[in-house]
């Protein structure tokens, strides 16, 4: 992506959960660094995976369909996923136009992701 921003996928743990920050632009080239990162965290057996979208500038289908399949993946081993801003214009876009906001448990930032009670469990 030339004239993009480079896509970054940093993970590591904080409190009880696997926290996966992207940043930049993150397209077909790309994704698949979320893909890779979003399996480790589901094998990490952590109670939560906090996905952190707050530095993504650009992010088409490719992530979307990565983040759909990790969530699939995630609720059939019972952990929670929470994807969280604030989110870019962009980014809030690709989920309004799909219509898959409400497929995720969203939260306004990584700390309001760490406190979030589970749905499934209330915890």
């Amino acid at each position: 992506m030339p004239d993009g921003l480079e896509a970054t996928v940093t993970h590591g743990a904080a409190q009880d959960a696997f926290v996966v920050r992207v940043g930049g632009d993150i397209d077909h080239e790309s994704a698949f660094r979320l893909e890779e990162a979003l399996d480790q965290a589901q094998r990490s057996g952590s109670a939560r995976t906090v996905v952190d979208l707050s530095e993504t500038a650009f992010a088409d289908s490719s992530i979307l369909h990565i983040l759909l399949e990790a969530q699939r993946a995630h609720r059939a081993c019972g952990t929670l996923m929470v994807v969280c801003g604030p989110f870019s214009d962009i980014v809030r876009r690709l989920f309004d136009v799909t219509g898959t906001e409400g497929f995720f448990v969203l939260a306004g930032s990584v700390q309001a992701a760490l406190e979030l009670p589970d749905p499934a469990t209330g915890r």
